[in-house]
């Protein structure tokens, strides 16, 4: 068993407690816990899983970096959330195409390769819950699509900070206008000059070291 078990059942019983109670014993029995500080990379693009990832604590970015160097921001995994692509990828033996990061101190339960086919068999909550996160995943990717092909980028500036919010509890976001400019691939100039008339519309408001969202 485990060394990690107890911490892991903790995280289970407070993230995962819809998990039958065999699975989360064999969970229990054969994952371990990664801890990741914020800034660190988790996956690499043609990296090779060797884990599924379980989302315990904390906040992870997956994001694609093209040739240039340039990033675009796909979504967050939180906890109580597993990375799907961590699971195909693991099961197939196939090879990243995104980037995850940790936005935050991240805990990740980690599942070993060989355990993913037993529990697909062996346990109907992990295989409905395996489903359930390729869908949410599916329509985020779909909402994601939607706003860069349809909206304009004011307006992708907009969902994209509300989803911020959202995503991280917290209406005062520790973000550089590079960093957003990185996500929605966009240039600093222009994601400055949208976010200063978000402030002007009192959408927004730009400090130093912060950007607080007042549009709740």
């Amino acid at each position: 068993m485990s060394t990690d078990s107890p911490k892991i059942h903790q995280y289970i019983e407070t993230h995962f407690p819809f998990f039958e109670a065999g699975l989360k014993e064999k969970i229990e029995e054969v994952a371990i816990l990664k801890h990741f500080r914020a800034g660190e990379l988790i996956m690499r693009q043609g990296q090779y899983f060797k884990h599924t990832v379980l989302i315990a604590a904390g906040l992870i970015k997956l994001y694609r970096e093209g040739d240039d160097g340039e990033e675009v921001f796909i979504y967050h995994l939180n906890p109580g959330q597993a990375c799907a692509l961590s699971i195909i990828c693991a099961a197939k033996q196939e090879t990243s195409q995104v980037l995850g990061k940790a936005v935050e101190d991240t805990v990740a339960i980690l599942i070993p390769v060989p355990a993913i086919d037993e529990l697909m068999k062996n346990y109907k909550s992990w295989y409905y819950f395996v489903l359930e996160n390729y869908r949410d995943r599916f329509d985020e990717l779909l909402l994601m699509l939607d706003h860069v092909i349809f909206k304009s980028m004011d307006q992708r500036l907009e969902f994209y900070l509300e989803n911020q919010v959202k995503q991280k509890g917290n209406n005062q976001l520790s973000i550089t206008h590079q960093e957003i400019a990185q996500d929605l691939n966009s240039s600093r100039e222009v994601i400055s000059r949208l976010l200063k008339k978000m402030e002007i519309d009192k959408k927004v408001n730009l400090n130093r070291n912060y950007i607080e969202w007042l549009n709740c």
